[in-house]
């Protein structure tokens, strides 16, 4: 069944299907074909894999997201963010890394910062005179930080894709990689800026108009403050975080009247669709990590490990590798579900802290959603920008290099992804 599996999976993703369904149909036919199983199981995987009480986080925070982008509030984030940095020289390439690292704390998402504020940042420095190509891929880099930061997304269908990890702790191991990550992108920012004389803003904003635009940015900024708070002090868990955020966006928009009936409308029904395809994907793809599963991958995987290194750097090592390779071929949603059953036991087999392994999967799949063939958020700037995929594939490299050094740090030193969550007492 394993070789059937295997090879209607690839024929199916070079015939051009999309990844959702050809996990599902690869999965499905696979137990048709064989006879072996039950096709009953097929449906009973796809229910229990959005079977979850903590996986109801994800649209309560696609949700928050959508709201707070109706309210207006993307462009607050931008005036404080250039307020604070756009002095600095690649002003405006500052403003993106910074404006995505707080609009991170909100969406969890990639592709909503990239659709949102960062392709706004892009087109602000394209009018300023940055080159077009290098305006998308700056903005599609620092995209990838919405996924580490907290809430995330990907957090939470790690956690409930392996046993030993909470959401909480997750969330909380994101901080310190998603900070090294913004540094990281302003620092090839400041290097690229510097060679083709990008400069910042003619002033320094004075102290009244930072004051402005930190009280226009305060009720944004203060909804991550409100989920990691309330998590941290057990006040409420990740999926009812979610919740809170969702009626804290409501109420503020309604309070500020920013909304109007038709963008409330638009909000949910953006909500509704997004949350509907997330979910379909986590349906197809638990067939299809349940069969790699029940055919023993991993421990076949295990033994090859093994038989390299028993290092539990080397091992992490090759592991970082495979899923790198993989971030490059499968979307980064279902690619993370498929790979977290089938590495996770190898990782915590050779002594990895689950923390560790987790941020350092997630970030290196994150990475892999700027990475062409597949690379979604490639194309959502390439299409939002009107920019040509391969030049932008090229102007993206010196900004990957930059991200690579950050995942090998997280490789390198398990206390980036554990410090923080031990500190408050979220450790394995």
């Amino acid at each position: 069944m394993a070789k059937t599996l295997i090879i209607l999976f690839f024929a199916t993703l070079i015939l051009g299907v999309p990844v959702a369904f050809t996990m599902g149909v690869a999965g499905m036919a696979a137990i048709f074909i064989e006879g072996s199983l039950n096709p009953l199981i097929a449906t009973q995987r796809m229910f229990a894999g959005i079977d979850s009480f903590p996986l109801m986080a994800v649209p309560f925070f696609i949700l928050a997201s959508e709201l707070m982008t109706a309210c207006g509030l993307t462009r607050a984030l931008l005036n404080f963010a250039n307020a604070l940095v756009g002095h600095l020289r690649g002003g405006l390439g500052h403003v993106n890394v910074l404006v995505s690292m707080l609009f991170a704390g909100i969406s969890g998402s990639a592709l909503a910062d990239a659709a949102g504020p960062s392709a706004i940042v892009m087109r602000m420095m394209r009018e300023a005179g940055y080159d077009r190509h290098y305006a998308g891929a700056l903005s599609a880099a620092t995209a990838t930080i919405g996924p580490i930061i907290p809430p995330s997304i990907l957090a939470v269908i790690f956690a409930i894709s392996t046993n030993g990890v909470t959401v909480a702790g997750l969330f909380l191991a994101g901080i310190v990689p998603g900070l090294l990550l913004g540094l990281a992108l302003a620092l090839a920012n400041h290097i690229v800026s510097t060679r083709h004389g990008y400069r910042g803003r003619d002033t320094r904003a004075g102290r009244e108009e930072l004051l402005q635009s930190a009280m226009t940015a305060l009720p944004a900024l203060v909804m991550p403050a409100i989920i990691l708070g309330g998590i941290i002090f057990g006040v409420f868990t990740p999926t009812e975080a979610g919740a809170v955020a969702s009626a804290y966006a409501l109420l503020l928009g309604l309070i500020l009247r920013a909304y109007s009936l038709r963008s409330l409308y638009v909000a949910f029904a953006r909500a509704g669709i997004i949350t509907s395809s997330v979910f379909l994907i986590i349906a197809m793809a638990s067939i299809f990590a349940w069969l790699l599963t029940y055919l023993q991958i991993p421990q076949e995987l295990a033994k090859i490990v093994a038989s390299v290194t028993d290092s539990r750097l080397g091992v992490l090592f090759i592991l970082a590798a495979f899923a790198l390779v993989c971030g490059f071929f499968i979307d980064t949603l279902p690619a993370l579900i498929i790979l977290t059953p089938v590495l996770g036991p190898i990782a915590y087999g050779a002594g990895i802290d689950p923390l560790q392994f987790g941020m350092m999967l997630v970030l290196n799949l994150t990475i892999g959603m700027v990475t062409p063939p597949v690379g979604p958020v490639l194309f959502v700037i390439a299409s939002v920008g009107q920019l040509r995929l391969d030049a932008l594939s090229r102007a993206v490299l010196p900004l990957l290099a930059a991200e690579l050094i950050v995942l090998l740090l997280v490789i390198l030193v398990p206390g980036i992804s554990t410090f923080v969550p031990t500190f408050f007492g979220f450790s394995n």
